[in-house]
């Protein structure tokens, strides 16, 4: 008869899969549906089979509250997928982290606690000589992953959704110290391996939030997207050594999984915006700079709805550029009835997104996925980017930094070198946007002064609906 065990085993391989089904999934917009159903499918497995260990060995007071703890859990969860709203997943993504983060840091002292106090110094567990160095080694380095990325994860959700400023926080001297804390960290984890004690815990755990804290806090606007990339791998890596602590193989393999597709995602961002990931944890979009690059004058035209439907009635190519302001006005829904207006008319109609457009990566793919946009009309700027010069009109929604010719033409922007949209070089560029502000970088656009340039003000999902009366209005009937 097949042991618990095994049984544990082969259902933690069988979810261990459907993970890595669910990443490739993932990967792709025609598959995105079917990779989220997979990773269902390997949560609810290792749910039940982690649970299911648990209850056979648990006493009656542990299974009441590991019941409770799943209910809980399940009841938040379904609540907060059910009225989160698109413009707010970024903060919730990041909220996510933080608990994944405690988790590791709670984990890390209760494995800790458990053997000393289960008198491994003299001799009476399992662990002794140099598996209780390795198992130290574990729950410090545990303690401090989870708690990096507990305050860490806090300081982008409060910096997402507004809560405070977006701006980086400059302290004299800020790379120093953090290089100082990694290397006094590294310090702690030998001192803690030869002479472990709680005090020592304490300081590494404390070290560790407050590192969390200014590593994030020090990290401008502009670089969010590459901070929740890099938070999800961090908070991977904290499963993984959780998983170390608690002997469970499944939590280390899908933790390693977390770990390492954040990792690369963070690589991919920062590439696409021709930055090192040292560049942005040393500060990030939105420092100030010694050189704050050309000054930005001139004035700018506007243009109202009924000029621009005229515009793209006469169109022969038509590309739209997304940003968080599409987000934030919740403009999808109308782009995607503009998209289909402009197309039953002939006009080729495609989108042009940025690696790192929004706040969170592929935010905009999902929105315009959300409102039925046609996969295969959304393309990334590399394979927009050459065709915009041969574009008759194109659209700039709620994109700011994205679409600024400052990162190609001004050597002293900050964000000089950054590949863009260039969608000056578009006939006609049609900016929708609130006022004249600048981006969440902090940047000046001088795309708003450029001569095929016209802005055209309000709430985008509004001035699109205008458009699209407009363009009712220009098509024959009958």
């Amino acid at each position: 008869m097949i042991d618990a065990g095994t049984w544990t085993t082969a259902a933690y391989l069988i979810a261990a899969l459907l993970f890595v089904v669910s990443l490739a999934g993932l990967s792709r917009h025609e598959t995105s549906r079917s990779g989220v159903v997979f990773g269902i499918a390997g949560m609810t497995i290792a749910l039940v089979a982690t649970a299911v260990v648990a209850l056979g060995s648990a006493s009656a007071l542990g299974i009441a509250l590991l019941l409770v703890a799943l209910v809980i859990g399940a009841a938040i969860g379904l609540w907060r997928a059910r009225v989160v709203e698109m413009t707010g997943m970024p903060e919730l993504i990041a909220l996510m982290h933080s608990f994944v983060g405690l988790a590791a840091v709670l984990v890390g002292w209760n494995g800790f606690l458990e053997v000393e106090g289960g008198g491994v110094k003299a001799g009476t567990s399992e662990l002794a000589g140099s598996l209780l160095g390795i198992h130290h080694a574990e729950v410090v380095i545990g303690v401090f992953i989870g708690a990096v990325t507990f305050t860490g994860s806090i300081v982008a959700y409060l910096k997402l959704s507004a809560k405070i400023k977006s701006a980086p926080l400059q302290l004299p001297g800020k790379n120093v110290l953090n290089l100082g804390a990694l290397v006094a960290f590294a310090v702690l984890t030998v001192v803690f391996v030869i002479t472990p004690n709680v005090g020592l815990l304490v300081v590494v755990t404390a070290l560790a939030l407050l590192l969390g804290v200014h590593l994030v806090a020090s990290i401008g606007g502009g670089d969010m997207p590459v901070v929740v990339s890099m938070l999800n791998s961090y908070s991977g890596w904290a499963a993984a050594a959780s998983g170390f602590l608690l002997g469970n193989d499944l939590l280390i393999i899908t933790g390693a999984l977390v770990g390492s597709s954040g990792a690369y995602l963070s690589y991919i961002m920062c590439k696409a915006m021709n930055r090192s990931f040292l560049s942005v944890i040393a500060g990030g979009f939105g420092a100030p700079t010694s050189s704050g690059g050309a000054e930005v004058t001139g004035e700018h035209r506007e243009i109202d709805a009924a000029g621009v439907a005229e515009m793209l009635a006469g169109a022969r190519s038509v590309v739209i550029t997304p940003g968080y302001g599409m987000a934030v006005a919740q403009a999808q829904y109308p782009v995607a009835d503009l998209t289909r207006k402009l197309r039953e008319q002939g006009v080729e109609v495609r989108f042009g997104v940025h690696p790192v457009a929004g706040r969170l990566p592929g935010h905009m793919n999902v929105l315009l996925a959300e409102a039925q946009v046609p996969y295969d009309i959304v393309l990334e700027m590399d394979e927009i980017n050459d065709d915009l010069a041969d574009t008759d009109v194109v659209l700039v929604i709620g994109a700011n930094d994205t679409v600024n010719p400052a990162a190609a033409e001004d050597p002293g922007s900050p964000i000089a070198g950054m590949p863009v949209l260039r969608v000056w070089e578009a006939g006609n560029v049609i900016v929708f946007k609130r006022s004249m502000a600048t981006g969440y970088a902090g940047v000046q656009n001088p795309l708003f002064f450029r001569e095929n340039t016209q802005m055209l003000f309000g709430d985008a999902k509004e001035r699109v609906q205008d458009i699209l009366a407009a363009l009712k209005s220009l098509t024959p009937t009958g």
